[in-house]
């Protein structure tokens, strides 16, 4: 079979390489990949960011995936051939005291699908049982390749903010997380408003108006007039900050309301600001890093319910077999969530 893997440690070099199909372990099962999509974590590896610099090149990408069970190990009993899974990529040791504690998401030993071992875009993946997820009747192969991001942004909102009926809720940055999240934040009730940047008007924010968001262009748009027209001059009971780059956190602060909820979901690097203001505003500043079990199946009843908009927000205009095009439109802010049909690997 053949796989997409980063190759060399500088920008680009996305290669297609020559693999053997997996052999699954006894406790492992094989995953015929279906469709995996591309997120921000990919794009950062094509760019070759620093936080990937503990990759063993040639390492084949991708850990947002759906697939079927071809093949069962010995020890597992779960899972059967013809099976439709996801699965969730952050594997924890089941050893350390977050692991022991329910909180696995932030294991000290965690490995990474696509990151620290060979991840889906290839025809096939081995995957043990206990990273697995069923996927059910009602949620379409292709939809649920995007369960893993989507997963993100309901851990975000479900389980780590305020957001109820009515609250007025700013997202930073449309890119993929950005628009699960305002689509799942407006699921629970939020008004919610998307803001980007001049990049994203070309395709991400008009995006962001197709599903139904008001947009902001915080580069070109009076972030004053439009706080004193959305929430009457008062400021956002929630901001979530999803754009991943250092502004992300000061603006947010700029734009809360005292006694409000700023949750952190992108990772902005460094930072400075004056922290006092936060807390004579008594600002509830939360973070929110990965998924596990409970986000994976409030992200499958959300896109089976239609809450989460796939057929507007999933682009299938890409091929693995010319991925430079997806991943330098990706970065350009031309496409958000480009989803590919992996079969193209196994011909």
């Amino acid at each position: 079979m053949r796989g997409l893997a980063k190759t060399s440690r500088s920008h680009g070099s996305m290669e297609l390489v020559d693999r053997e199909r997996p052999d699954p372990g006894p406790d492992e099962a094989l995953i015929e990949v279906d469709y995996a999509g591309l997120c921000g974590s990919d794009a950062g590896i094509y760019e070759f960011e620093s936080a990937f610099e503990r990759m063993t090149l040639p390492n084949v990408i991708g850990h947002e995936y759906s697939g079927r069970v071809v093949e069962v190990g010995g020890g597992v009993t779960n899972f059967s051939v013809g099976d439709r899974v996801v699965e969730r990529p952050i594997r924890g040791c089941g050893e350390c005291y977050q692991c022991r504690i329910g909180e696995e998401n932030v294991c000290q030993n965690a490995v990474i699908t696509g990151v620290d071992h060979d991840g889906a875009y290839a025809g096939y993946i081995a995957v043990p049982e206990s990273a697995l997820h069923p996927v059910p009747d009602d949620v379409p192969p292709k939809h649920a390749a995007i369960v893993e991001p989507t997963s993100i942004g309901a851990r975000a909102v479900i389980e780590n903010s305020r957001v109820g009926a009515g609250d007025r809720v700013m997202v930073e940055g449309p890119g993929p997380i950005g628009l699960l999240t305002a689509q799942i934040a407006d699921a629970q009730g939020g008004e919610v408003v998307v803001a980007g940047v001049g990049q994203d008007t070309e395709y991400r924010l008009p995006l962001a108006e197709e599903l139904g968001f008001r947009t902001i262009n915080v580069e070109s748009d009076d972030l004053d007039a439009h706080r004193e027209t959305l929430t009457d001059g008062v400021g956002y009971d929630v901001v979530f900050d999803t754009t991943g780059h250092p502004s992300g956190l000061t603006m947010a602060v700029d734009e809360v309301r005292k006694g409000g909820q700023i949750v952190l979901v992108g990772q902005t690097g460094e930072t400075t600001m004056p922290y006092s203001p936060l807390v004579r505003a008594e600002v509830d500043l939360q973070c929110s890093y990965a998924s596990m079990y409970d986000d994976f199946e409030h992200s499958l009843r959300l896109i089976a319910s239609g809450d989460v908009d796939c057929e507007t927000f999933l682009d299938d205009r890409f091929s693995l077999l010319d991925a430079d095009e997806a991943f330098e439109t990706f970065v350009s802010g031309g496409t958000c969530k480009p989803v590919f049909d992996v079969s193209e690997l196994r011909g």
